[in-house]
């Protein structure tokens, strides 16, 4: 017996048919060099219509900054781990891409260096105008086991590389072959995909994150990929993980910035942003635990004076961290 809700359903004019756009979820922890591969796609895009959802822990969002350099259409999503702080906004925002007249030919989502990429995804997938190409976590060789034995921040790491339908090994050229064996024999306990690449300088396999290179089907053998209830984030983030900005008074000289975010080696996570090192030009510093680094760039306007930093801070601690920051500034 055919009963009404058996019947063809007729579909009416205005309903969107338009293939659904590939996301890509790109995860990994802090300093993991997320933004290094979001820039060198946009760099091999070959014409692809590429959108880009940049997530920050913290009011600035200073990959977003860096990410606008090489791609249009990127969307700064501020304040917070995206799965829980802001999660309307990742939804608010993923509608208003999924209506748009022309959409893009893939979205790649740069999580929140302390997020949870299955969450994402699976908020991504809740509009049937999108479908997940894959989980893409990017895995700091040369840090990882030092952040996995992190008591305050490990369970995030371990959550984020057990997520991953791809991992990425970053900065493989600090490490030394042992370093890398025991870095593949952590992740072969850690993770849910045997699929692993090496970035070089950013730039992973086209099939990676590319849905018509050859790769368009994740194993889901383990179940990665399949439908999981969206757990509550209130285990995700550390007690006392907090992030403050600070905004230079002048110049900055680099060796006393550098022994300023040395004050709590142990409890600094992550630091970047932008200091002017002189009136011409301005530094772009990324700090993550005691290693420090700066680049040199032209002076822009679209790099604002600040640096966000990240880390497991008492109030006190933040006071006196910014009174060493301010220090570093020469005039």
């Amino acid at each position: 017996m055919t009963s009404v809700l058996d019947a063809p359903v007729a579909t009416a004019p205005s309903e969107d048919i338009r293939s659904p756009v590939p996301i890509i979820v790109l995860g990994g922890y802090l300093g993991a060099g997320k933004t290094t591969i979001v820039n060198a796609l946009l760099s091999n895009a070959d014409g692809l219509r590429v959108t880009v959802l940049v997530n920050d822990f913290g009011a600035i969002n200073v990959d977003a900054s860096l990410i606008r350099e090489r791609g249009d259409d990127v969307i700064g999503l501020e304040n917070g781990c995206v799965c829980c702080t802001i999660g309307g906004r990742l939804v608010e925002t993923l509608i208003a891409i999924g209506e748009r007249q022309t959409r893009p030919d893939l979205l790649v989502i740069e999580a929140s260096g302390v997020s949870d990429p299955m969450r994402i995804a699976q908020v991504g997938l809740l509009d049937k105008a999108f479908r997940l190409h894959g989980i893409v976590v990017a895995v700091d060789v040369d840090g990882i086991a030092q952040t996995l034995a992190d008591p305050y921040v490990g369970d995030i790491a371990r959550k984020q590389i057990a997520s991953g339908s791809t991992l990425v090994l970053t900065k493989t050229d600090l490490a030394d072959a042992q370093a890398m064996a025991e870095v593949t024999a952590q992740l072969d306990v850690l993770g849910s995909t045997k699929i692993r690449v090496i970035a070089e300088n950013g730039v992973v396999p086209h099939a990676i994150l590319f849905p018509d290179e050859g790769l368009t089907r994740i194993e889901t053998s383990a179940g990665l990929l399949s439908p999981k209830p969206i757990r509550s984030a209130t285990h995700a983030l550390p007690p006392g993980l907090r992030s403050f900005v600070w905004r230079p008074s002048g110049t900055v000289d680099r060796a006393r910035l550098k022994a300023a975010l040395a004050t709590y080696p142990q409890k600094l996570l992550r630091a970047k942003g932008f200091v002017p090192l002189s009136p011409d030009v301005m530094g772009e510093v990324h700090a993550v635990g005691s290693r420090v680094a700066f680049t040199r760039h032209p002076r822009r306007d679209a790099s604002p004076d600040s640096v966000v930093v990240i880390g497991v801070f008492t109030d006190a601690e933040v006071k006196t961290l910014m009174s060493a920051l301010d220090g570093a500034c020469v005039n």
